[in-house]
């Protein structure tokens, strides 16, 4: 790569679902985009067993990847609709909810991350998007035009607008000294790709047991994904067994509706709350986990990402067509308030369910069952909650 002395509109750093989306969102509204990713997606193979990471994409966050000509792309890899979500700590006191009490064909979909990355990639591919991988950012600093990235290349890139998509461990956030609030929660995660014996079906489900959740989400076909919440010295124990042994710890620990599982793949990773104290500076805004990191429980993590994401496009676009200077502390101040208090809110409720459902004093637990069965009976709210999780 030679060095440049173009400025650009905007340059993404991390091309990754989120960031890889924004850039492909801004650049359909005639912005000059540069993209710095560490590491550029593989080649799909319809061959290969699923990818350990996954996600749920709601309905909302499906309509922006339409909107964007991504979703095709998706589509002609692999993913799988999920129609019915279902959640219980007794059996007496189940959660149903389902796309068809919503009018929607389904709830959302459950897709594996390399797989959206890559629909991305090929979608940044055919625009007027620079994409620049593997490249690693060294130093951010202000400058007359916005803000000058040195690249650990040697390489120099000159931008209006900086944005931070680079993960939770955000490089943007940490060098322009944006800070965080946070804490690590008293869990773990672990994922598990399995095969089935049956069709793993439409619904996804989640068991709430002393240790942690138990939660079983349907992929292609027979595969399915398992999430395994557990202390992190026993997530540590599950991570060093073998595939034969985590399945038999799989048969003991999860419900029977799971029916008999072989697991072929497994990662795990800390739970980790984080929040940042500002999203945007002159010149620089964050967005996604760079933002803020959210307790996976509901699966809404990138969904909030798309979030953001849908704001900070509107929010560019709008205030270029009003002439105004848009990469502006004033103008991206917009986007933060658009996106902090909604990030905060469902940062707070998973938390609030989480703390809920992570205590096992016999009161809360008659209290919180109670509520099951309470929410389970409340018709329009129970339908208003589903409709604001999926960003409807």
């Amino acid at each position: 790569m030679t060095e440049t002395t173009q400025i650009w509109d905007v340059a993404v750093v991390g091309g990754g679902m989120v960031g890889a989306t924004l850039a492909s969102g801004l650049a359909g509204q005639g912005f000059s985009v540069v993209v710095l990713e560490q590491q550029e997606p593989a080649n799909f193979d319809a061959e290969s067993a699923p990818d350990v990471r996954i996600s749920a994409i709601g309905a909302a966050s499906v309509a922006l990847l339409k909107q964007l000509e991504v979703w095709p792309r998706v589509q002609a890899m692999r993913c799988t609709p999920y129609r019915k979500l279902v959640t219980w700590e007794w059996q007496t006191a189940q959660v149903g909810f389902d796309a068809q009490s919503l009018g929607l064909p389904e709830l959302g979909y459950m897709v594996e991350n390399s797989v959206l990355q890559l629909a991305l990639w090929q979608r940044l591919q055919q625009q007027e998007v620079k994409l620049i991988s593997p490249v690693r950012l060294k130093d951010l600093q202000q400058c007359n035009c916005g803000w000058q990235l040195t690249l650990e290349n040697g390489e120099t890139i000159g931008t209006r607008l900086v944005v931070g998509a680079d993960g939770a461990n955000s490089q943007v956030r940490q060098l322009s000294g944006i800070g965080i609030h946070g804490w690590n929660y008293a869990q773990s995660c672990m994922l598990i790709s399995v095969c089935c014996e049956q069709d793993a079906g439409d619904c996804t489900w989640q068991q709430f047991t002393p240790e942690g959740p138990r939660a079983f989400l349907p992929l292609f076909d027979r595969w399915a994904s398992l999430v395994w919440y557990d202390s992190p010295a026993r997530i540590r124990q599950l991570q060093a067994m073998s595939m034969t042994q985590l399945e038999q710890e799989i048969k003991t620990h999860f419900p029977a509706r799971l029916g008999k599982v072989a697991p072929v793949a497994a990662g795990s990773f800390p739970l980790v709350r984080r929040h940042a104290t500002r999203y945007v500076l002159p010149g620089l805004a964050l967005i996604g986990d760079a933002a803020h990191t959210i307790n996976p429980l509901a699966g809404q993590g990138v969904n909030l990402g798309y979030r953001d994401v849908d704001a900070l496009i509107d929010t560019l676009t709008a205030s270029r067509n009003r002439a105004e200077d848009w990469a502006s502390e004033s103008v991206l101040l917009r986007y933060q308030r658009k996106r902090r208090k909604d990030n905060l809110l469902m940062q707070s409720g998973m938390d609030l369910f989480y703390f809920a459902f992570s205590t096992p004093a016999a009161p809360l637990r008659i209290v919180r069952n109670l509520g099951l069965m309470v929410a389970e009976r409340s018709g329009v709210l129970k339908r208003q909650a589903l409709r604001y999780a999926l960003g409807l």
